[in-house]
């Protein structure tokens, strides 16, 4: 009796130990399901793109707290009250970029936006009201709109001349609906979506597929816009177009758009293409800086509203994280001013102060490492964005972490897999060298095979043109390219680099170009007195090879780091070189004797040089060559190896040029014809300064003396350069074997030299 009430007791603890660990379990299971309930809410409740919910919470108890949010917080207080005191405008749309329709479209996208944001940070529904109110009145405009009348673009959008814009415009309204999607009634947001939204997104896709379904800036602001209106209104559909393309759609391969790009060369499309494709694994944007800062709004404000929508993506992580690795590889491209190199189709004087790169800087600092110089950068731009990146970097300037951001020398490889060239940045103290060797560049791509521009202290000394075109400004060529672009500032003669026969390179023929790359020989920053970068290129001429070697080089017999440049020319027949020198100042002084001209007439009929006048000309009457400058207050010399056959011109920008849409700048150029087989050779100094007030000149003369090119094979090129008390120094590049840890020995006037790595320099 004992055994049986001994195992009815061990069974009866057994049952209970079985149901304890049944309701633990199940105890543990119904808590997950709330966990993931409540996460599912938090991801879909209202704001949710940008601004979170939570972001709300945290932005409304730091209020009054964190200076450079309230700041913020205080214009766009102000900025909007104005506008909504004004009243609401949505003209029927009629002009061009920066006519009146234009504009007010494009503020009424801006202003939507922030009072969006200003009714969830204040909780005051007077702003919600303005973003209904006028939402309802393009809700009602755009179901009767036509395409745009302005038939210019090869993709017309609705509110305005081409799709683009329209993009443009859905990216921010699709934040301020979002912003406001609690405030409205069911009843209207389904008139929203299926008069409006649901209309516009199917326009900018299915409706202009060669704008939409391609890898090109463009569509990516079509991509966000299709997937952002998607993630607010949980349109799965809308999701999907946007990240990989309309579903089974091709077009032809062969049709171009307004630059001469192709539309649809691959046949890739959507946001993950168009990450995958222009980005190289360091972050460079194949359509170059310019055009990188216009697409990173797009890229990051998509990205950041799918990771808070879908965070399953791992947006920030794709690709190796080259969205946010690209933040940092573009503010590498600026000047110390914060100016972008205007590589390829770029307007001087865009800088990081951009709206753009605000967003860039705060989304990098909240979703990436909390680099601490992104701070420095934030402080000087003196807003954030008012969401929850905006209050991460707000809080990290008020606890005082913000450190400088440094900007050293600094390679950037080209191309998706970053086997396409690159983009090469010296920095020696106050001298920054932008030397490219990049991939065509896509549309936006100039014919500059191995060019350069030369900056000091944020200022150009030599420059690169840029773009043709008055951005906005209606009454020049409505705001777009002018064409110009086309005739010059694309042109290979419009470029620090060499021309050969009048004929720009690859015959400025996209569909060639585009096919092509150059090819870095070596680039090396380690020693921070000579920095040097090394580049070929074979395809820019048939049978022609290029071999271009930059250094700047610190000396302590200079003032100022200098730059020598050495331009290695090989072909299998004689032609006539071009290389000019895109100097801005006034002439001071030459070595030389020049004639001017007493007519202005155009260098040639084609590729550019239509566009230059002629103003001097001289026969090189020394083996080196030499000229001076002075531009704002600071003195310049180029000293260039020249031969008694080479022609001397001084040009200036501006013939066949009627409406003055060029800039009437100067150059410098050395032409050598009938030459096969060739060297050009040249240092540029920085030295001394003027001013004007104590009307005082120091150090306005040249240091160098003399450069010699003492050994030119096809393994070494070796220059000497003796300056101005006699002392010389060698500078060897290796033209062949260039590896960092490859050994040399070669013999120059009967004296060996020996060294490891890609160059010798004592």
């Amino acid at each position: 009796m004992t055994k049986q009430i001994a195992l009815f007791l061990k069974s009866t603890a057994l049952m209970l130990v079985c149901i304890m660990l049944s309701c633990n379990n199940n105890e543990s299971t119904i808590i997950q399901k709330k966990v993931e309930k409540d996460n599912y809410k938090a991801i879909q409740s209202h704001p949710k793109l940008i601004l979170t919910a939570q972001g709300v919470k945290d932005i409304r108890a730091q209020l009054g707290n964190i200076p450079i949010f309230d700041k913020t917080l205080q214009l766009v207080k102000e900025e909007v009250d104005a506008e909504i005191a004004l009243g609401i405008d949505t003209p029927i749309p009629v002009d061009y970029s920066g006519g009146y329709t234009h504009v007010k479209h494009k503020s009424n996208m801006i202003v939507m936006q922030k009072a969006g944001v200003l009714y969830q940070i204040l909780d005051d529904q007077k702003y919600a009201k303005y973003v209904k109110d006028m939402l309802m009145q393009y809700e009602a405009l755009y179901k009767t709109l036509p395409l745009h009348p302005k038939t210019r673009s090869y993709a017309r959008g609705k509110l305005f001349w081409q799709c683009l814009n329209d993009s443009n415009w859905l990216v921010y309204v699709s934040q301020a609906y979002d912003c406001i999607y609690n405030y409205l009634t069911k009843e209207e947001r389904n008139t929203l979506e299926t008069n409006l939204f649901r209309p516009f997104a199917d326009h900018i896709s299915i409706d202009s597929p060669q704008f939409y379904q391609r890898v090109h800036n463009h569509s990516t602001w079509g991509n966000a816009a299709v997937g952002m209106i998607g993630l607010v209104m949980d349109d799965q559909e809308l999701i999907d177009r946007a990240l990989y393309g309309i579903k089974d759609l091709k077009l032809d391969s062969n049709k171009k758009d307004d630059d001469g790009g192709f539309l649809n060369k691959d046949g890739k499309a959507g946001f993950l293409a168009n990450i995958e494709e222009p980005f190289s694994p360091d972050g460079y944007y194949n359509e170059g800086p310019y055009y990188q800062r216009y697409a990173m709004y797009p890229f990051l404000i998509f990205a950041e509203g799918l990771h808070n929508v879908k965070p399953e993506l791992k947006i920030f992580e794709y690709k190796n994280g080259v969205l946010l690795k690209s933040i940092n590889a573009l503010l590498n491209l600026s000047d110390a001013d914060g100016d972008f190199f205007p590589l390829n189709d770029g307007q001087k004087g865009m800088s990081y102060y951009t709206s753009a790169l605000v967003t860039a800087v705060d989304i990098s600092y909240h979703f990436g490492t909390q680099d601490t110089g992104l701070l420095s950068i934030a402080k000087a731009q003196d807003r954030v964005l008012l969401d929850d990146s905006g209050l991460a970097v707000a809080l990290g300037i008020k606890n005082n972490k913000a450190t400088p951001f440094s900007k050293k020398s600094i390679n950037l490889s080209d191309g998706p897999e970053g086997a396409q060239g690159g983009v090469a940045v010296l920095r020696n103290e106050t001298i920054e060298l932008v030397f490219k060797y990049a991939a065509q560049g896509s549309s936006h791509g100039h014919y500059d095979k191995l060019s350069y521009s030369l900056y000091e202290n944020g200022e150009e000394v030599i420059q690169d043109y840029g773009l043709a075109r008055y951005v906005n400004i209606e009454q020049k060529g409505g705001g777009n390219y002018l064409k110009e672009n086309k005739t010059w500032a694309k042109q290979t003669i419009a470029h620090n680099t060499i021309t050969q026969n009048e004929t720009s390179h690859f015959d400025a023929k996209y569909e060639v170009g585009s096919q092509y790359h150059s090819v870095l020989n070596y680039f090396s920053s380690d020693n921070t007195n000579v920095q040097v970068a090394s580049a070929k290129d074979s395809n820019a001429y048939p049978n022609t090879e290029f071999l271009r070697t930059m250094a700047v080089i610190k000396d302590e017999d200079f003032e100022k780091p200098y730059v020598l440049d050495i331009m290695k020319v090989t072909s299998n027949k004689p032609n006539k070189y071009d290389f000019p020198y895109y100097f801005l100042g006034q002439l001071i002084q030459t070595n030389f004797d020049y004639k001017t001209t007493n007519a202005l007439n155009p260098l040639g009929s084609k590729n550019g040089y239509q566009h230059l006048f002629v103003e001097a000309t001289a026969k090189a009457t020394n083996d080196n060559s030499q000229l001076s400058w002075l531009n704002k207050g600071k003195f310049y010399t180029l000293t260039t190896l020249t031969d008694a056959n080479d022609d001397l011109l001084f040009t200036r920008i501006g013939a066949n040029d009627p409406e003055f849409n060029l800039r009437r700048e100067a150059a410098f150029m050395v032409r050598r014809k009938n030459a096969k087989n060739t060297i050009f050779v040249s240092t540029i100094e920085a030295h001394g300064s003027y001013s004007p007030v104590t009307e005082s000149a120091i150090n306005s003369n040249s240091n160098i003396k003399q450069l010699n090119v003492v050994l030119n094979s096809e393994a070494y090129t070796a220059i000497q350069i003796t300056n101005v008390k006699g002392v010389t120094k060698l500078f060897i590049t290796a033209n062949t074997n260039a590896l960092v840890d490859a050994k040399h020995k070669v013999t120059i006037n009967d004296k060996d030299y020996e060294w490891s790595g890609s160059y010798y320099f004592k």
